[in-house]
């Protein structure tokens, strides 16, 4: 089914990565930004209700279609409460499950213009405003996308590199420690007076934005 699903979707256009055990696919949503995730329930490791549950309480909001062999309202009920978007039985047409990913897609690019909140921080694209807590914050241009392109990634990591080609533009030539100074600036007014920090370093790789761990 997993080899099905990724020929058909990589045939409509979709870039398709396949993890054949809860683990492994935990990882690979907790390092790349994905923009939707077709989770099988019954995985080997971890499974889909605790796969979706962590991946919730670590932040992470990328949309989640639920598929399970399981139809009952009981089953459906739990998975759509441990975190999942949408929830699909077996067995299923590729063409349905096709059509619950495109309705995810709309969801997501109409909460777009919405307001984004990571703890007390919150961003407004329409307004150009940044707040933390009540207190407005002065961002440069540069900042600001920055900013934006993390926090519509909260509880997911991203490269440098994504970062550096999304913000600044696959032709520019910047340098990665140019954008290690936008991300110390960005913590300087984000994290003044004491506040805790946010943006966090994940070393070898990237950034992501979240509260602290600690």
């Amino acid at each position: 089914m997993a080899e099905l699903l990724r020929r058909g979707l990589g045939g409509q256009g979709h870039t398709v990565e396949v993890a054949m055990d809860g683990l492994k696919g935990l990882e690979k949503a907790q390092s790349s930004p994905l923009d939707a995730i077709v989770l099988d329930v019954m995985l080997p490791g971890v499974d889909g209700l605790h796969f979706a549950r962590r991946l919730r309480s670590g932040g992470n909001r990328v949309p989640i279609l639920m598929l399970t062999a399981r139809d009952s309202a009981a089953d459906i009920v739990k998975g759509l409460d441990v975190g999942a978007d949408d929830y699909l039985t077996k067995p299923f047409s590729f063409e349905v499950l096709a059509a619950r990913l495109r309705v995810i897609e709309r969801r997501v690019a109409g909460d777009s213009e919405g307001l984004l909140q990571v703890a007390d921080l919150t961003l407004n694209p329409e307004k150009h405003e940044v707040h933390r807590g009540k207190k407005p914050l002065v961002l440069t241009r540069t900042e600001f996308v920055l900013l934006e392109y993390l926090m519509r990634r909260a509880g997911r990591v991203v490269s440098r590199d994504d970062l550096i080609e999304s913000v600044w533009g696959i032709d520019r030539d910047v340098e990665r420690n140019t954008l290690d100074v936008f991300i110390f600036q960005l913590r300087s007014k984000i994290e003044a007076n004491g506040a805790s920090r946010l943006i966090q370093t994940v070393r070898g790789f990237g950034y992501t934005v979240r509260e602290s761990d600690e």
